[in-house]
């Protein structure tokens, strides 16, 4: 009987070491953005990581851990156990790259943050980077698979290269009447700021176009934003008056450079404007805006939209 106990023990530790450690393959597996549990153990079970998509739906209710797989890039195991496939995909070490999103539109100490957040890069060292090289507006916007802990320069070149593979092409169609690369990159970024509706952009960027043109002021709400250092919501008087050089409320002529990193679309619509003599727009606040080429008619759609803003409070 003490035979028999020892060897049952034997055999147990033996299965379970076989259950934790089994020396499978290494398999390469991509966990997607925005995957659940469910979705996360499909992946395993359909890639042999793990035998039973069942218990790694279990053991993930039991220990309440759904919201912490991280998406990425993973080298695991053939035939792991699903406890050890659970704990690697809740925790960030054993990454061996994410995909990160950088949205249109965004400045680069927004970049920096998302780049530390995801543990591509320092956010300082990377805004030290593209503030020598002067790349606001050339850190090209898009979904990108990074690896853990990649040299600076290396993330920055990166970025680099995407807005030559994309929108160099467009430069080479030429600029509109005086614009060259640099103003149309400059406009571009307003208008990536300004656009809610794809289909205005050319609008928008012919408002501009028409008064630079003109030598009239832009006006621009978001280079306002960003000489204040963040996307301020409701700008008020005083922050139109805000000295700086970006704010084309005080000062005349295009900001002295690129307000964030527009996407293609914008830089497109900027270099085919659209044919109309607009100088003024404001938002309807469902999306849209008014273009007028009065300030006149501006004033009264800008009332308009007040009535129609206080109406609809009543």
């Amino acid at each position: 009987m003490k035979l028999y106990k020892i060897l049952a023990a034997a055999a147990l530790v033996a299965g379970l070491a076989l259950y934790f450690f089994w020396p499978g393959r290494p398999l390469k597996i991509s966990i997607p953005e925005g995957a659940g549990a469910g979705q996360a153990a499909a992946v395993l079970k359909r890639e042999g990581v793990i035998v039973s998509s069942t218990w790694f739906k279990l053991l993930v209710k039991l220990t309440g851990t759904g919201r912490r797989v991280m998406p990425g890039e993973y080298t695991l195991r053939e035939f792991m156990s699903c406890e050890e496939a659970l704990w690697r995909l809740t925790h960030s070490t054993y990454i061996s790259s994410v995909r990160v999103v950088i949205p249109e539109g965004w400045r680069m100490e927004q970049i920096a943050d998302r780049l530390e957040a995801n543990g591509i890069v320092p956010a300082a060292q990377f805004l030290k980077l593209a503030r020598e090289q002067k790349l606001e507006g050339y850190l090209f916007p898009s979904t990108y698979n990074l690896k853990k802990n990649t040299p600076p320069q290396e993330v920055v070149n990166l970025l680099k290269f995407e807005f030559d593979r994309q929108i160099r092409p467009l430069f080479s169609k030429g600029f509109p009447e005086r614009l060259d690369e640099f103003k149309t990159l400059v406009i571009a970024s307003i208008v990536e700021r300004e656009a809610v509706d794809d289909s205005e952009r050319p609008l928008i960027a012919a408002v501009y176009i028409n008064r630079y043109r003109r030598g009239m002021p832009l006006e621009a709400d978001p280079t306002t934003q960003y000489a204040l250092g963040y996307w301020k919501r409701a700008l008020t008087y005083k922050d139109l008056k805000f000295k700086s050089p970006y704010n084309t409320y005080v000062v005349g002529g295009l900001p002295p450079g690129p307000i964030c990193n527009p996407g293609y679309s914008s830089v497109a619509a900027t270099l085919a404007p659209a044919n109309l003599d607009a100088l003024y727009f404001v938002a309807d606040r469902k999306g849209k805006h008014i273009f007028n080429a009065s300030f006149k008619e501006h004033l009264k759609a800008k009332k308009r939209v007040e009535q129609a803003a206080k109406a609809e409070k009543q």
